[in-house]
């Protein structure tokens, strides 16, 4: 019998490939969708990496719900807790991201403990590892974002709160067996689409600026991440002994900027794709007004350079180059325009 895996957010960009991953790697994979109605897509973008045949079921799960939490962890050696809310607009409330970020980490830490589940793998992101995000810096495993500083984001704050309560719950565990926690840390996530889903933040930005949509650029850079390497690293932490109580930030070996993003896609013949720069006080003042500028506050003018030499010597892993991200990012979303 296939070991089994409780995959949380299976339907997303993120969940998608972790799903293609553990199947590839022998796993029995149980998906949680928060509607069945999503099931026979999720299925159909698999499909096009590798035959699921029986080795794939679903369950219904609510980040805000307890419902279901403890049935779907029966028989599961490892849990994936890759759901969490991502919309790139700064909301006006910042509990529609913090609530379900949070209470949705310790549903499924809770449940995976009662269900003597070994060790739970958790996506986080290298925006909780942005110490004041007022300054450039270089970001390393033992980052955090301070969540009282100005001009942190929602989003940050709620990755930043959600891996910290988990790693609370890890370190107050009073019984004899205890549960394990590793932690992937990515930047902006590219990649090709296997579900035609262009949802996410980073895949609306690159299908905006090929079709011209995005005049002027933000001058920052940050260490990018590629969606096949971010499913990798997750399925390959779940039994790696080094990886047990440790962060892994996956990205690119150095920062790039969206200039030099705009540059790869420019020179490989997508003509509509603008290099011009926006000035930071214009954006800043934009932001104002804008909330998918003003989720972007804190970055803009800095540079976020993250440490991946911990996560290439654990896994002996090289990240995929940034320019066949980018290329293969673009393909995909060409192919659905």
């Amino acid at each position: 019998m296939n070991k089994k895996v409780l995959l949380t957010g299976i339907s997303g960009y993120i969940g998608n490939q972790c799903a293609v991953e553990l199947l590839k790697n022998g796993y029995f994979v149980l998906g949680s969708v928060r509607s069945l109605s999503k099931k026979e897509k999720v299925i159909e973008a698999i499909k096009k990496e590798i035959d699921p045949t029986d080795n794939l079921e679903f369950c219904v799960l609510n980040l805000l719900e307890d419902t279901g939490w403890d049935k779907a962890m029966e028989g599961c050696e490892f849990v994936l807790h890759v759901a969490s809310p991502f919309i790139n607009i700064e909301p006006k409330d910042e509990s529609e991201y913090i609530k379900p970020a949070v209470e949705g980490t310790m549903r499924a830490l809770k449940a995976a403990k009662k269900a003597g589940v070994k060790r739970v793998v958790l996506t986080s992101s290298i925006v909780a590892m942005l110490k004041d995000a007022d300054e450039s810096i270089n970001i390393n495993y033992n980052s955090w974002t301070n969540v009282s500083a100005k001009n942190v984001s929602a989003y940050a704050r709620s990755k930043t709160l959600a891996e910290k309560s988990a790693w609370d719950f890890i370190k107050n565990q009073n019984d004899e067996k205890i549960m394990e926690l590793s932690v992937i840390n990515p930047g902006p996530v590219f990649g090709p689409t296997i579900s035609g889903n262009m949802q996410g933040a980073s895949m609306g930005m690159i299908k905006k600026m090929i079709i011209g949509k995005i005049p002027m650029l933000p001058k920052f850079s940050i260490s990018m991440s590629d969606v096949r390497d971010v499913a990798k690293i997750h399925v390959m932490a779940l039994e790696n002994i080094n990886a047990n109580g440790k962060r892994f930030i996956v990205t690119t070996e150095k920062p790039y900027s969206f200039k030099e993003l705009a540059q790869i896609l420019k020179s490989n013949g997508y003509n509509k794709v603008s290099t011009k720069l926006a000035p930071n006080f214009l954006l800043k003042f934009i932001s104002n007004f804008d909330r998918e500028i003003r989720s972007m506050r804190a970055f803009i003018g800095k540079t976020y350079n993250g440490d991946v030499s911990s996560t290439m010597k654990t896994f002996n892993w090289k990240p995929i180059s940034f320019e066949k991200t980018v290329l293969d990012t673009a393909k995909s979303i060409e192919s659905l325009i």
